[in-house]
């Protein structure tokens, strides 16, 4: 479908394109391009300098040009005359293999060569703090138990409808809000969509949600973990897979008892054999681990998978399935890029189906208080340099996603590691709340 971007600025008296990407670290970049500049930057792409984002470029490369899918366009609720573009990234005129984007429409290249469409829904969990982002906005939300509180979630009404409302304006079907586990935590959902539209509405989700924020004198952020005693952010998402048509769910078996099927169970297979060393994409900051790893919260509960386990309505796993035909991967977290998140799910799934995984047994118990029992199961790695050493070993990693998208990734995430290490150790803290708080 053809779509004239220039004719679209006209119908909908849009003035300014927001041309967007996302880099390796999920930093959302933009060119803001008026009206009558838009129909070369379609054709041609908005001009960007890679080194100065998170791309393993140097200074002396030429530019990239992000060239934006037209069928991706969203006019900003808040702000209709400016509209938001999700772009690939191409250099030498060539689409770049580090750009996320371009690394999920392969993945889905590789499902569609077996005649499979991958449909997701998105948790998004994030705090609404004040201004300065160092407390919970709310100082009368201070319950043990707040998740789900009425009155905690109505006073932030005014932030909530408006970024709720904005969702039904832009056709998301958003169907229900609600506070979360922590003090001033919060969860929106919408439905779910095929994988590529559910990252661009995640990236977005997230830009949304911070502007709309901003604009009521607040903060919001998806931080891993922004306040140890209390339950940190994850991003669940919830996975099916569907033929080209999204007439049939090939995970639905009705004769299942959870109603999965081989293919879903080979799936859930790939993800329990990889997910450790693929934990550098779906945990990428150095704040994912105190998630991670966290001792229990006010609330009585970490709400993040302790090993590589599933099971079926049982939020103590890392997978859950909750009902037939899909199932919850509850591993990532809210510093998750939008686009490595579908993409590494497809790459475990893939090597799942394709070796016919099997997942293990089925386990039924509390992982929180009977976990320790299990003796043989699999850990996620405990901190980003042990996530970073297996990703950067794995024969599935490197097949799936590519051996020089790895070394990029792993090259760039040690760099930001050795900035860490050389903060002293008393500043750590405020270090990496300052470099984390606006993932």
């Amino acid at each position: 479908m053809n779509i004239n971007l220039a004719k679209v600025a006209s119908q909908k008296k849009i003035k300014y394109f927001l041309i967007t990407f996302v880099d390796l670290f999920g930093v959302q970049r933009a060119k803001l391009v008026p009206t009558r500049a838009i129909s070369e930057m379609q054709n041609n792409g908005a001009g960007f300098g890679g080194f100065a984002t998170h791309l393993d470029l140097s200074f002396s490369e030429p530019d990239m040009f992000a060239v934006p899918d037209p069928q991706s366009l969203i006019q900003l609720p808040w702000q209709p005359d400016v509209a938001w573009l999700a772009s690939d990234l191409v250099m030498n005129n060539e689409l770049m293999g580090q750009c996320p984007r371009v690394i999920l429409k392969n993945q889905i290249n590789s499902l569609e060569t077996l005649n499979m469409k991958m449909m997701t829904g998105v948790e998004c969990e994030f705090f609404i703090l004040n201004e300065e982002g160092t407390k919970v906005a709310d100082d009368r939300d201070d319950a043990l138990k707040p998740c789900y509180d009425v009155a905690a979630l109505m006073r932030r009404f005014d932030v909530l409808s408006e970024i709720c409302d904005s969702m039904i304006k832009l056709g998301w079907n958003p169907y229900q809000n609600d506070h979360e586990d922590a003090n001033g935590q919060f969860e929106m959902n919408w439905e779910y969509a095929d994988c590529l539209t559910t990252a661009d509405r995640h990236v977005f989700f997230k830009f949304m949600v911070k502007s709309i924020a901003e604009k009521h004198g607040l903060r919001a952020t998806f931080m891993p973990k922004p306040f140890t005693e209390l339950t940190g952010n994850g991003c669940h998402a919830h996975i099916s897979l569907w033929d080209m048509k999204k007439k049939k769910n090939l995970f639905h078996d009705y004769s299942d008892q959870l109603g999965l099927s081989k293919i879903g169970y080979h799936f859930i297979g790939g993800i329990i054999k990889s997910v450790d060393a693929f934990a550098a994409w779906f945990n990428p900051s150095l704040n994912s681990y105190e998630r991670l790893n966290a001792t229990t919260t006010n609330s009585g509960s970490t709400y993040s998978p302790t090993g590589v386990t599933y099971s079926g309505n049982n939020r103590t796993h890392m997978i859950r399935i909750p009902d037939e035909g899909r199932f919850e991967f509850r591993a990532a977290d809210g510093a998750v890029n939008p686009y490595l998140l579908q993409s590494g799910i497809i790459a475990m799934g893939l090597d799942g189906i394709k070796n016919k995984r099997k997942p293990g047994k089925r386990q039924d118990i509390n992982m929180y208080k009977q976990g320790h029992k299990l003796k043989r199961i699999k850990k996620l790695p405990v901190n980003l340099d042990q996530a970073l050493k297996k990703f950067s070993e794995d024969v599935i990693v490197k097949n799936s996603i590519g051996s020089k998208i790895v070394s990029k990734y792993v090259k760039l995430k040690k760099r930001e590691l050795k900035e860490f290490n050389k903060v002293r150790e008393s500043n750590k803290k405020d270090w990496t709340r300052r470099n984390i708080i606006d993932c």
